[in-house]
């Protein structure tokens, strides 16, 4: 995930999209309009799009942990372990 971190930042960094301190509320709303334009092209049966959507908001988490040295990676193996260790729906109904 670390090249993907990587690759997708510094694109971002070429094309411009760092050339002044981000916002991270901004950025993260573009993750949320990435996942809004995933579930149009879903509600339409575009799966194509659909696809490229889900990839697209993959790519700005990608440039958004790049940008704030985020190592997602390690990040989400700390997760999946305290997730594992939760009960059955998190003791949750639903």
């Amino acid at each position: 995930m670390k090249a993907y971190t990587d690759l997708c930042h510094r694109i971002a960094r070429e094309k411009g999209f760092w050339a002044k301190p981000r916002n991270t509320g901004e950025m993260l709303m573009l993750v949320v309009s990435e996942l809004a334009e995933a579930l149009e092209a879903d509600r339409k049966g575009d799966r194509a799009n659909f696809r490229e959507e889900i990839a697209d908001t993959f790519i700005r988490l990608f440039d958004l942990c790049g940008g704030l040295g985020i190592d997602i990676e390690s990040e989400i193996e700390k997760k999946r372990v305290k997730n594992q260790a939760r009960p059955y729906l998190h003791g949750k109904q639903y």
